[in-house]
């Protein structure tokens, strides 16, 4: 066996050497021209078109927003402009600053967003807790309604979620009390107590996700820690808060981060609790998805051109979009941390 070894050695070293001491035109052809070179090259060319066009898809509308932006209303009806503006500005992004309240929007949005996050990430700690670490008659029910809440199309509860909260003082036995104490009127309209209502109860679109995603992490911690715990005298709340929590940090930014940016770019909610013309009214609460209208400066420019106006709302996504991407290049490594730990990869 170890002569065989050393043979094959020696006939590799002295191919080596053989080739080594050929001429250099031999030593490119051996190299370069034969079926596994060829075989090779062909496929990295393959992957390089099949990455540089699903890159294009992906990104071109990305591309024309961000040019788009720095458009004016003439370029639009200049037909030999495709993508760059002969006379780049930044009127779009200097009235949507200024007249549309962007830095009043941010500040609303940036306030509601943080404490929805927060309290969305402790109910739905605690939640996911429970359904991972205690056994009970109808976990799995509870489990399944919460997967379930994933599955349900938006739409389908528009209305009826706008008419409860609207009718929220007479449809249903705590609306009631606090409207008899005169607590509160017939119901929410025009105002951000729904969305704190949800998060509260853990009944928002996303909560399931977030639950999902921590029951998860949950169900992967040892129950040996939580038992070395109870010997100890520790009893479930301390237990939690002070050896679980630790552990599951990566995980709680991870749901603390999809929560706010939800919460960042929302138009869903807004849209069910506030009236359409709220928006136009003077002294009301301006958030991220009330600045994506044509500034008045532009109106006239925008008349009878409906591609300037759909770039000047593409110049407003982009407004609105850039701080969450300046804040992920420095949590994405506490977001990819927290998904590998979920177990849902891997």
């Amino acid at each position: 066996m170890d002569n065989t070894v050393k043979v094959k050695r020696e006939s590799k070293n002295k191919i080596r050497v053989d080739f080594e001491r050929a001429p250099l035109g031999e030593r490119l052809k051996a190299k370069f021209l034969n079926m596994y070179f060829l075989k090779k090259v062909v496929f990295l060319i393959f992957k390089l078109v099949l990455l540089v066009g699903v890159s294009y898809v992906i990104l071109y509308p990305y591309i024309t927003k961000i040019f788009g932006s720095f458009m004016t209303a003439s370029d639009f009806k200049d037909a030999t402009v495709i993508l760059l503006s002969k006379n780049p500005t930044l009127d779009q992004y200097k009235y949507i600053i200024t007249e549309n309240g962007y830095f009043s929007a941010f500040l609303n949005t940036f306030l509601v967003s943080l404490s929805i996050a927060l309290i969305q990430t402790v109910v739905c700690s605690l939640v996911a807790y429970g359904l991972a670490k205690f056994k009970f008659k109808g976990n799995n029910i509870v489990f399944f309604l919460v997967i379930f809440t994933m599955m349900v199309p938006q739409e389908s509860l528009r209305f009826s979620m706008k008419m409860f909260f609207r009718l929220f003082g007479t449809s249903n036995p705590i609306g009631v009390l606090l409207n008899s104490m005169g607590l509160m009127e017939m119901g929410f309209t025009n105002s951000i107590v729904p969305l704190y209502i949800l998060a509260f109860t853990g009944l928002g679109f996303k909560n399931g996700l977030y639950i999902f995603l921590l029951r998860q992490f949950f169900r992967g911690v040892p129950d040996e820690l939580e038992e070395s715990a109870y010997v100890d005298g520790s009893n479930t709340f301390r237990t939690f808060f002070t050896i679980i929590i630790p552990l599951a940090i990566p995980m709680l930014i991870t749901v603390f981060i999809f929560s706010f940016a939800w919460e960042w770019t929302d138009d869903f909610y807004t849209s069910i609790f506030f009236d359409p013309g709220y928006w136009d009214k003077e002294g009301s609460i301006q958030f991220m998805s009330s600045i994506t209208g044509v500034p008045e400066s532009l109106k006239l420019e925008v008349k009878n051109l409906e591609a300037y106006a759909s770039a000047i709302t593409g110049t407003a996504t982009i407004l609105i979009a850039l701080p969450l991407i300046l804040a992920y290049l420095f949590v994405q490594n506490y977001i990819v941390q927290g998904i590998e730990r979920s177990g849902i990869v891997g």
